[in-house]
C-alpha cells in the first residue's frame, strides 16, 4: 500500500502542478502544530483558526482553477455547437467524425478535470482526518459546519462537482445527434425527452464513472456491495491490481459465496422451530433465545481466530470451518433422541466457531481483483439475503416426521440433519475445487528497499564530481526527496504498522467511527428481536403454525434485495448519505415504537407492519452505515487481523447476543410481557443513536 503523498505527486497533471492541495506543507503545518501545543507555546484555539485559513486559502485555489477550466470547456463547447449547427444546415456528412472526435477531445480534457478534482478532494478529507487525530476529533464538525452549509460555500464545488453535469450533458447530446446524423435516421431523438435513450460511447461511459466515484454516487450494485463492508484503497496502484489479477480464481470465489450463502441458512433455518424444540427438551419456549443466540456467541471469538488464520491460509480455515460446522449439525439434530439441551446449546456453539465470515470478507478483499470487486462484494450481500431467505422457507418445507433405527427424523431434528449433509458436501467440493491463493510475504519487500540504499549511496559517492553549480541544485533535490522520504515513512508507518490487538484498533477509532459502529450495533439488534422472538410472539397471539412463521421470515428475508434495488438505484442519488442514514435510524425507532403492545387486541396487520418497517429500514441502515464507515475508518484498518471488516462484525454478533440474551431473560417475566420487555431497551438503543448521529452529523460530510 502506497503512502497517500508519493500517489499524489506521481499522479498529479505536470502542467496543472500548482493548483494541487500542498498537503505536504499541510502536514507540517499539523506537525509544527503539535509540537507547539506539547510546548505549550500555542492553543487549540489559535491551531483552529489558522488552520481554518490555509485550509480555506488551498480550497479557494483548487476552485479559482477549476472554475477557470470549465469555462474553457464551455468556450470551446460553444464554438464546436456553432459548427454543429453549420453542418446540420449545410448537411455535410463528411465532417460528422471530426466533430465527433472534437467532442471527445473535449470529454477527455474533462475527463482530467475530474481526476484533478478527485485526487484534491481526498487530500482534504485525509488531512481533515490527520488533523482530528492530533488534536481532539473536533476541527472537521467545526470547519464542515461553517463551510459546508454557507451561501457562497467553496468546498461544495470540490466535492458536489459543481458545473460538471452541464457539460457532461452537452457533450452527451451532441454526440448522440451526430451519431444519428451519421446514420441517417432522420430524426431527432433527444436524450433529455428519454433519458433511456443513448448512444453509448467510451467517453460518456468514461466521464460517467468518474462522476459517480468522485460524488460517491450510486446504483444498486454498488449500493448492495458496500453492505459487505470490503475496505479498499482510494488510490490502489497498478502493481497491487497486477498481483490481485494473478491470485483471482473464479471457482474459489464461488465458494467462498456458497459458504455464506449456507452459513446463513444455517442460522436461520432453525429460528421456526426452535421455541417448539426447547419444549420437546423440557425448557421454555423462550430459551430459544439462548439457542438462536449461542451461534453468535461463539462467533465473537471465532471471527477473531479466523481473521488471523487469514493471514496465512484461505483453504485450511474454510475446511475446519466446514467440519466444525458439521459436527454442530449433527450434535443439533441428535439432542432430541439424548433428550439433552445441554447437547443442543453445544451443537449451536460449534455451529459458531464454524463461521467463516471474517475469512469471507478477507478473500473478496485481498484476492478479486479492483474492476470485479464490486460485484463479488454485492454477490456476498446477495448470497446472505438469499440464505436469510431460505433458511425459515427450508424449514417450511420440513414439516414430516419419520425415524431411521434409533434416529428421529421430525421438523426439530430435520435442520440440523440437513445442514449437516450440506456441509459434507460443500466439504468435499471445497477440497476438490479450491485454490489456495499465492500469499505475498514481507520478505519480497526488502531487497527494494536494499536497492533504494544502494541508489542513494551511489548519488552521495558521485557528488563530489560535479561542478559547484550541480552540487547546490544537487544538494536542494537531495533535501527535497529526504523530506518527500520523512513524509513517506510517516505516511507508510500509519499504513503498515501492525493493529497487533482489538485495543490498538479501537484506539484508532474517531467519535464518528464508534458512533457508525454503535448504529451498526443498534440495528442488529433491532433486526435480532423481531426474527428471533417472532416464533414465539406469533404463537402467543396469533396461534400461528411452524409453517407460517417460516413464511413471514422468509418474505422478510425477501424484502433485502427490492429494497436496495430502490435504495440504489434512486434514493442515494438524490440525497446524501448521512441524510439516508438520519432518516433510516428515525424510521427504525418508528417500527420500534409501532410493535410495543399497548391497546387490545394486538392485531396481525399491527405486528406486521411494525416489523416490516423496522426490518426494511435497518436494511437501508445497513448500507449506508456500512459505506460511511468505510470512508471515516483509519487506512490501517483496511488489512490485518484486526481490521475494519472484523470490528464490525464483532459489533453485529455482539449485538445479536444480547438480543437473544434479552429475549431469554424477559421470558422469566412472562410470554404477555415478552414483546414490551424486549422492545424497550431496543428502543433506547436506537434514541441512543439518532442522538449521538446528530452530534457528529457535520464530521459525516
Amino acid at each position: 500500500m502506497v503512502a497517500f503523498g508519493k500517489k499524489l505527486r506521481e499522479s498529479q497533471i505536470q502542467e496543472w502542478q500548482g493548483y494541487y492541495i500542498n498537503y505536504k506543507l499541510m502536514k507540517k503545518k499539523v506537525k509544527r502544530y503539535t509540537e507547539q501545543i506539547e510546548v505549550g507555546t500555542q492553543n487549540h484555539y489559535f491551531v483552529l483558526k489558522d488552520f481554518s485559513r490555509l485550509l480555506d486559502c488551498q480550497i479557494e485555489k483548487i476552485v479559482l482553477f477549476l472554475l477557470e477550466k470549465q469555462g474553457l470547456l464551455a468556450t470551446r463547447l460553444s464554438n464546436l455547437g456553432e459548427q454543429h449547427h453549420a453542418l446540420i444546415q449545410q448537411s455535410d456528412g463528411s465532417r460528422i467524425s471530426e466533430l465527433q472526435e472534437a467532442y471527445r477531445a473535449v470529454g477527455q480534457e474533462l475527463l482530467r478535470l475530474l481526476f484533478f478534482v478527485e485526487m484534491n478532494a481526498i487530500g482534504i478529507r485525509k488531512i481533515l482526518k490527520k488533523i482530528d487525530k492530533r488534536f481532539g476529533y473536533k476541527f472537521t464538525d467545526y470547519y464542515v459546519k461553517t463551510r459546508a452549509n454557507h451561501p457562497y460555500s467553496q468546498l461544495r464545488q470540490v466535492f458536489k462537482h459543481v458545473g460538471f453535469s452541464a457539460v457532461v450533458g452537452a457533450i452527451s447530446h451532441n454526440l448522440a445527434d451526430l451519431q444519428d446524423l451519421q446514420n441517417n435516421q432522420g430524426n431527432y431523438i433527444s436524450i433529455y425527452d428519454q433519458p433511456a435513450f443513448s448512444h453509448p460511447d467510451p467517453v460518456i461511459d468514461s466521464i460517467k464513472s468518474a462522476v459517480d466515484r468522485l460524488s460517491n454516487s450510486t446504483n444498486f450494485l454498488h449500493f448492495l456491495g458496500r453492505h459487505a463492508f470490503i475496505m479498499e484503497e482510494e488510490l490502489p496502484t497498478p502493481s497491487e491490481d497486477e498481483s490481485l489479477e494473478q491470485r483471482y480464481h473464479f471457482m474459489s470465489l464461488l465458494l467462498n459465496l456458497a459458504n455464506t450463502f449456507l452459513y446463513m441458512v444455517n442460522t436461520y433455518i432453525i429460528v421456526p422451530t426452535a421455541d417448539d424444540y426447547s419444549l420437546s427438551l423440557g425448557a421454555a419456549a423462550t430459551v430459544c433465545g439462548v439457542v438462536i443466540g449461542s451461534m453468535a456467541v461463539a462467533q465473537v471469538f471465532s471471527s477473531v481466530y479466523f481473521s488471523a488464520w487469514s493471514n496465512r491460509s484461505y483453504l485450511r480455515p474454510l475446511v475446519f470451518s466446514s467440519i466444525v460446522l458439521f459436527v454442530g449439525n449433527a450434535l443439533y439434530a441428535l439432542a432430541y433422541d439424548l433428550n439433552s439441551i445441554t447437547v443442543l446449546l453445544i451443537g449451536r456453539l460449534f455451529c459458531g466457531l464454524g463461521s467463516a465470515r471474517a475469512i469471507n470478507r478477507r478473500y473478496i478483499s485481498d484476492c478479486v481483483p479492483l474492476k470485479l470487486r464490486m460485484q463479488a462484494s454485492a454477490g456476498f450481500v446477495s448470497a446472505s439475503a438469499l440464505g436469510m431467505a431460505c433458511g425459515p422457507a427450508l424449514a417450511c418445507l420440513l414439516q414430516t416426521k419419520f425415524k431411521i433405527y434409533k434416529l428421529t427424523f421430525n421438523e426439530e431434528t430435520l435442520p440440523g440433519w440437513l445442514m449437516a449433509l450440506a456441509w459434507l458436501v460443500y466439504l468435499l467440493w471445497l477440497w476438490i475445487s479450491f485454490r489456495e491463493p499465492h500469499c505475498e510475504t514481507k520478505e519480497n519487500l526488502v531487497p527494494n528497499e536494499a536497492n533504494a540504499g544502494q541508489l542513494a549511496n551511489v548519488t552521495l559517492e558521485n557528488g563530489y564530481t560535479q561542478p559547484l553549480l550541480m552540487k547546490i541544485e544537487a544538494k536542494q533535490q537531495d533535501e527535497d526527496e529526504d523530506q518527500e522520504r520523512d513524509d513517506a515513512e510517516e505516511d507508510s508507518q500509519e499504513i503498515h504498522k501492525p493493529v497487533t490487538s482489538i485495543v490498538v484498533a479501537y484506539r484508532l477509532l474517531t467519535p464518528s467511527v464508534k458512533v457508525q459502529l454503535f448504529v451498526y450495533f443498534m440495528l442488529k439488534y433491532a433486526m435480532e428481536i423481531v426474527l428471533a422472538e417472532s416464533s414465539v410472539i406469533t404463537g402467543y397471539y396469533f396461534i400461528w403454525p411452524i409453517s407460517r412463521v417460516a413464511i413471514f421470515l422468509a418474505c422478510l428475508g425477501l424484502t433485502v434485495l427490492p429494497v436496495n434495488i430502490i435504495v440504489g438505484k434512486y434514493i442515494t442519488n438524490i440525497f446524501e448519505e448521512r441524510q439516508v442514514l438520519l432518516a433510516s435510524e428515525i424510521m427504525v425507532c418508528i417500527g420500534i415504537l409501532l410493535s410495543f403492545h399497548i391497546f387490545n387486541p394486538y392485531s396481525v396487520p399491527q405486528y406486521v407492519g411494525s416489523a416490516l418497517i423496522t426490518f426494511v429500514s435497518a436494511e437501508v441502515l445497513e448500507g449506508v452505515n456500512l459505506s460511511l464507515l468505510s470512508r471515516c475508518m483509519s487506512s490501517r484498518l483496511s488489512r490485518g487481523t484486526y481490521n475494519g471488516g472484523l470490528l464490525s462484525t464483532e459489533a453485529g454478533t455482539l449485538a445479536r447476543v444480547v438480543a437473544d440474551g434479552t429475549i431469554t431473560l424477559s421470558g422469566y417475566l412472562g410470554e404477555s410481557k415478552l414483546l414490551n420487555s424486549t422492545l424497550l431497551p431496543a428502543l433506547l438503543i436506537c434514541v441512543s443513536s439518532i442522538i449521538a448521529t446528530c452530534c457528529t452529523y457535520n464530521s459525516l460530510y
